[in-house]
């Protein structure tokens, strides 16, 4: 199994789909449970930079990865973002999106709280940039290797062999 790179950081623990041209993680330090990062295998920084194979690749496992996550996690929606660019809020330099299940009821952000994910997303990408920097009174725990690990090899068992 060849290294996976989110950027310069190694990821091929936290990963748990694969296809050629892309794949997906855990994230470090979720939003909600179940919150994992869809990448493109080949290093760019924007959508506009990857090719019609790359991009049709990485919205296909953003469907698949999109739809056991919300069966693994019992969620009724997806929430499904990508800051494209560093005035979107990018800080890794690397496309990727964010698929986070959502519940109508029971999770954080529903309700009337909907809206208030997207201020978490984006404190959520700038923390990012040094994944070991925790803050103390955050109320999302950073996970460690063996936890995300754990974690990514449960979902590994919700794809066929051919897309890990």
């Amino acid at each position: 199994m060849n290294s996976l790179f989110f950027s310069t950081i190694e990821v091929t623990r936290q990963a748990f789909y694969r296809s050629s041209l892309s794949y997906a993680i855990v994230n470090y330090k979720p939003i909600v449970p179940g919150h994992v990062l869809v990448i493109p295998t080949r290093h760019v920084p924007r959508l506009a930079d990857l090719n019609e194979q790359e991009l049709s690749s990485l919205m296909r496992a953003i469907q698949q990865v999109g739809s056991v996550i919300e069966r693994a996690y019992g969620a009724d929606a997806l929430t499904v973002a990508c800051q494209d660019g560093k005035a979107a809020g990018q800080s890794v330099p690397h496309v990727h999106f964010h698929l986070l299940p959502r519940k109508s009821a029971g999770d954080q952000f529903s309700g009337r709280n909907n809206d208030q994910i997207y201020p978490a997303l984006e404190k959520a990408e700038a923390e990012m940039v040094q994944p070991l920097k925790v803050d103390a009174d955050e109320d999302r725990v950073a996970r460690s290797t063996e936890d995300m690990e754990k974690e990514a090899t449960w979902l590994k068992g919700f794809f066929p062999a051919e897309g890990q």
